[in-house]
């Protein structure tokens, strides 16, 4: 009977032996093959830490590409809450946006460098409700990334401040179908154009 236990006792521990060996062979065999999420976990528990916001927005960090800003000047964006509705949202209140640049000198990223342009007072409409404020959050992400409006030449040769590749609805009524609202498609249009560039 002792020798039964005994051989018991010793075919556990044989058992054991194994099982810690294969977990062993597991961890070992991520070597090369670990992805950047574990490489940054690893770094965490080293004491240094997984990579800052400013890093994941200069680098490319988890197969994310960094998002490159674009040739706005200096201005500033505010909004308000109108209490009246646009056409076609008669249940909501009106957000209006506020964009403000004043005359400025072209950089090296604009047409002519050196040279002046003319700023832009503009007012922007979207309607108050889920879809319209997830839409002025893009937008706000899009004008800090410097997205939002461009310097440009017009028509007659003038560099001005102008909206760059996202339209803004700047009527608040339907007297232009371009400008203004009913326009069920805009929001979905809107946000679409923001993902293109990576804002959600």
């Amino acid at each position: 009977m002792l020798r039964k236990k005994q051989l018991l006792a010793m075919t556990n521990i044989v058992i054991f032996l194994h099982v810690k060996n294969r977990e062993h062979t597991s961890e070992d065999n991520m070597g090369s093959g670990q992805s950047s999420e574990k490489l940054h976990c690893n770094r965490y528990l080293n004491g240094q830490g997984p990579p800052s916001l400013v890093q994941q927005a200069n680098e490319e960090v988890n197969g994310m590409h960094k998002e490159l800003n674009g040739c706005q000047p200096q201005g500033q964006m505010t909004w308000v809450i109108l209490h009246r509705d646009l056409p076609g949202f008669p249940d909501n209140n009106t957000l209006q946006i506020n964009a403000i640049f004043p005359d400025g000198i072209q950089t090296e990223k604009h047409p002519h460098p050196g040279q002046p342009y003319t700023g832009l007072r503009l007012c922007a409409y979207l309607p108050d409700n889920r879809e319209g404020r997830k839409v002025l959050r893009g937008l706000d992400k899009a004008f800090n990334q410097q997205l939002l409006f461009t310097v440009a030449t017009n028509k007659n040769g003038e560099d001005i401040v102008t909206t760059a590749s996202i339209p803004l609805k700047t009527q608040p009524d339907g007297r232009n179908m371009v400008d203004g609202y009913p326009d069920p498609d805009y929001l979905k249009t809107v946000r679409k154009l923001l993902r293109d560039k990576g804002i959600e």
